[in-house]
């Protein structure tokens, strides 16, 4: 009777996932049934394997790589300074906060900040180097999408090392380890839980970034999260969006298979 009690508590979760989670995904998949016409095909299926969407996904993972990579290299010794720090709950809140910033209103900011007269070109002026194209690059692109997927980095690896046994380091250094193989033996392996859920925070949505790579990249960088943009709201081919639409659902769903599963193999050898 208990559980049964129990399993009506869980219908309020159960209609959210089939409302919000299920349903979008299944209308997704029925409108990549349909060409531009109306007409029931599965040719959109098989122009996504053209070399076009191909290396827009190549593309996409390309630069998902980079900016988490890039994220990783600045949250990791962030995270493990701000466990060294005083005041750590003001420093969180620091960090927290631009993510309480509307996104539009960041990007836009950034493109004031990298404009042709923006303080970065009149630095520039000042040191005699001249005018720079800094905004519609690739590196514009991925210093700001660092910069928004940065505190999801930065919080789930001060977790993981606010957990950290701290008898473990000074064992190691009983031992005579030094400080990067101290670092590298214990304090990572025993984090990277916290680096596994800070990449999958990062990664997952900067494979879809449509709105920083418009503004910020302008058509330097295309993505699919920017051919879906285009199919929905330009071309109106609903259909080439959707199926593009399953493939990052389907590649998303995928990645969080894989790293879940070595999540586990990670367990199973502790």
């Amino acid at each position: 009777m208990k559980n049964k009690g129990r399993s009506y508590y869980l219908i309020p979760y159960y209609l959210w996932i089939a409302l919000f989670v299920i349903a979008p995904v299944l209308l997704v998949i029925y409108y990549s049934l349909f060409d531009l016409d109306g007409h029931l095909t599965l040719d959109n299926y098989v122009n996504f394997f053209t070399p076009v969407y191909l290396k827009m996904t190549l593309t996409s993972f390309w630069y998902a790589f980079l900016i988490t990579a890039f994220s990783l290299l600045v949250a990791y010794p962030a995270a493990y300074l701000l466990t060294r720090t005083k005041h750590k709950q003001l420093w969180l809140l620091l960090i927290i906060l631009p993510t309480w910033i509307n996104l539009l209103l960041k990007t836009y900011a950034f493109i004031g900040i990298f404009g042709t007269f923006g303080p970065i070109n009149n630095f520039f002026d000042l040191l005699g180097i001249g005018e720079q194209q800094i905004l519609f690059t690739g590196f514009s692109f991925v210093f700001v999408s660092v910069y928004i997927f940065i505190p999801f980095m930065i919080l789930p690896i001060y977790s993981a090392l606010e957990d950290l046994n701290l008898s473990l380091l000074d064992a190691a250094r009983d031992l005579g380890a030094s400080g990067w193989t101290t670092f590298r033996r214990v304090i990572f392996p025993l984090t990277i839980s916290g680096v596994r859920a800070g990449c999958m925070a990062v990664f997952i949505p900067a494979l879809s970034l449509f709105m920083i790579t418009r503004l910020i990249a302008g058509n330097r960088v295309i993505t699919l999260g920017t051919a879906i943009e285009q199919h929905f709201l330009v071309t109106q081919d609903w259909g080439m969006g959707s199926t593009v639409a399953v493939f990052l659902i389907a590649i998303m769903a995928l990645f969080m298979i894989i790293t879940g599963g070595s999540r586990k193999g990670v367990r199973n050898e502790k």
